[in-house]
């Protein structure tokens, strides 16, 4: 395809497609094309007859029915070439422009190939030629994600979910077909063994639809159970403010979310108790939702003591657990990524750096601004000790000395 008469390259075009034709059928389309592109005595030049060019090039697009036979080189430059001819035929966001948009996209998701990577490269080659903000960015996205799932080749995508947020932010299409490609978005991942993955576009999802209809309904139970049941979601306190999950406080496992955002382990039970066939019936297990409760129980404990010694004997407490199991929850909660910390086996005590709080409130800014004057009272304390240290003519090892008579601090010699 190294000819830059235009006619030429469209023949070229369709004598690539053809190429696996028996010959009399590669003749008689072959001359078809000449038909359309012979000029009569008289009558315009194809170079000027868009309505010619148009009908040679869907002479072309009908011939496809496939990525064809050749090298990724090839495949790839057929398909560039078809689609500088489509954008400069139509108007990017016309009618006949997505029809085959769509067309193509069809023939090129369904095309038997061993290499899938010529299928990416064709399909966001594509993509990148359309504008940002064109709505073909949405079907052309779709089959992307939907090639790369049939192969589970899902992470070359590397999906990003401030991208697809821009994205939807970008193109010209309605908030039914945004909410609908995130829907394609949840479902897909979660059927290729994603559901954390999935977990982040519910929220997205459950935002995008109008917080009074019956898929907004939907929507907000299912984000509620996914977020019950995946081990490694913690945070309720975004989810149970959304105006779509407030919208469903009637629903039964509205009380369970309330405990999981407020509670401790005796209420989660005491629920439990009496709500086993509404734990069944949304395939959520008891026994990992109780771990769950134990890691939230044990980081809003921890958020009580943070830079302070927690004894073991109040976390076993707290957590309804023997006191040899202290290690292990400790280690557990702070994997969780909700809770710092350092253990003391012969002092019995988990001294807290810093540790999550379910919900931020009232009463978690009150603690919050408690240590911020804590920490400034100290800052000041420090700073006086060493300025009256540099006054005495003391260096830096006084004033440090100095500061730790000050606030009573020892330090263990190293070997």
């Amino acid at each position: 395809m190294s000819s830059t008469d235009p006619v030429s390259q469209i023949q070229e075009l369709l004598q690539y497609t053809a190429r696996s034709n028996p010959e009399d059928e590669l003749n008689a389309l072959l001359q078809s094309f000449r038909d359309i592109v012979t000029t009569e005595e008289g009558a315009r030049p194809i170079e000027e007859d868009e309505d010619r060019q148009r009908r040679a090039f869907e002479l072309v697009l009908n011939n496809t029915r496939g990525v064809g036979e050749g090298s990724d080189l090839e495949i790839e430059g057929f398909f560039n070439l078809l689609y500088s001819y489509l954008f400069a035929l139509w108007q990017v966001d016309s009618s006949e422009t997505r029809q085959h948009v769509i067309f193509l996209l069809g023939i090129i998701s369904a095309s038997p190939s061993d290499n899938s990577s010529v299928k990416y490269r064709i399909l966001s080659n594509l993509f990148n030629s359309t504008p940002p903000s064109s709505a073909l960015r949405l079907p052309i996205y779709t089959t992307i994600l939907q090639v790369a799932a049939a192969n589970s080749e899902l992470e070359l995508l590397a999906l990003s979910k401030s991208d697809i947020e821009r994205w939807l932010k970008e193109w010209e299409v309605s908030d039914e077909e945004k909410s609908q490609f995130l829907k394609t978005i949840i479902d897909t991942l979660t059927q290729t063994g994603q559901p954390e993955s999935a977990y982040e576009y519910r929220i997205v999802y459950t935002l995008s639809l109008p917080p009074s209809s019956p898929e907004s309904r939907t929507a907000a139970v299912d984000t509620i159970v996914a977020a019950l049941r995946l081990p490694t979601v913690f945070d309720f306190d975004a989810l149970y403010n959304l105006d779509a999950v407030i919208a469903v406080k009637d629903h039964e496992l509205w009380p369970l979310l309330h405990i999981f955002l407020n509670n401790g382990l005796p209420e989660f039970c005491a629920w439990a108790d009496s709500h086993a066939a509404v734990l069944d019936s949304y395939q959520l297990g008891r026994l990992q939702l109780e771990h769950k409760m134990r890691l939230l129980a044990f980081s809003s404990l921890g958020f009580d003591y943070i830079g302070r010694d927690l004894p073991y004997s109040t976390i076993a407490s707290t957590l309804q657990i023997d006191a040899s199991e202290v290690d292990k929850w400790t280690i557990d909660v702070i994997r969780a990524g909700l809770l710092t910390g350092k253990l003391s086996q012969s002092t019995q005590n988990l001294h807290v750096y810093g540790s999550s709080a379910r919900k931020f409130e009232r009463e978690q800014w009150e603690a919050l601004e408690k240590r911020l004057l804590a920490w400034k009272a100290g800052l000041a304390s420090v700073i006086e000790v060493v300025a009256n240290a540099q006054k005495r003519g003391g260096g830096v090892v006084d004033a440090v000395q100095a500061t730790q008579n000050e606030q009573g601090v020892q330090v263990e010699g190293t070997a």
